[in-house]
């Protein structure tokens, strides 16, 4: 599997969940790995390095916050080449709107919104210079509909499509390709505090068509065509990875 050969690829919330699997995944495919998650997760971190570094590839762990620009400028400028950018560092924390206090609205948008802005945009200069790039970043299919006690959050993935749509027409003259992948639930550890109880598992389970809800290296498949020249021709493009719960 060498679809990422002489690539390396930039994960933020690289610590656990869908991030460590893309890491271990993108790894598995050719890629070096560069993780970045907050300081506090270098337990995570380092467990996510060694499973990259079974794979072979080398492996970089730089701490970071990704609402705060000044650190994100110093993390590329020290990560050198960045081929790849994956933006899947993201917080969810469940509440009606009407519930809803302006520092967690803020929190969420900080994270989930301008992180993505923030990210990307420290990375372009050096993609448009190369000619060359991919942007990917973690949505939700909770953007597209939007999903009770998380309209906070979907609405933070809903902005992260539309700024995957916007940055593909910017940036496509420069041959960079910008697209999203919309995960469904995924049984990460923030997947499983969201639905609550065993009921709810079988129940999303029923509703699937797969009758299955999805493992964090259910998105590596698709985050790896995104990387790579599997995709040369797609661009703007937000791809739901749900096992069938949601068809738009």
């Amino acid at each position: 599997m060498t679809e990422l050969k002489g690539k390396t690829a930039l994960i933020t919330g690289a610590s656990r969940g869908i991030g460590a699997a893309l890491a271990e995944g993108m790894a598995a495919h050719g890629a070096d790995i560069i993780l970045c998650d907050l300081a506090r997760e270098e337990a995570g971190l380092a467990k996510t390095k060694a499973a990259v570094e079974a794979q072979g590839r080398r492996c970089q762990v730089l701490p970071l916050d990704v609402t705060n620009k000044a650190a994100i400028e110093a993390v590329v400028a020290q990560a050198g080449q960045i081929d790849i950018l994956v933006n899947n560092a993201g917080i969810l924390k469940p509440s009606r709107l009407q519930d809803l206090s302006e520092a967690d609205w803020d929190a969420h948008f900080d994270v989930n919104a301008k992180g993505v802005l923030l990210m990307t945009n420290a990375v372009l200069p050096q993609m448009r210079a190369r000619k060359a790039g991919r942007i990917i970043n973690i949505a939700s299919i909770a953007g597209r509909q939007g999903v009770p006690t998380q309209g906070h959050y979907a609405a933070t993935k809903a902005t992260a499509i539309t700024l995957t749509r916007v940055y593909a027409q910017e940036v496509g003259m420069d041959g960079i390709t910008v697209n999203a992948i919309c995960p469904g639930i995924i049984l990460t550890e923030m997947g499983r505090n969201n639905l609550g109880s065993d009921a709810a598992v079988q129940h999303w389970t029923e509703v699937a068509a797969l009758k299955r809800l999805g493992d964090p290296k259910d998105i590596v498949g698709p985050a790896v065509f995104f990387a790579s020249d599997l995709s040369n021709f797609v661009t703007g493009q937000a791809l739901n990875v749900c096992g069938g719960i949601y068809f738009h």
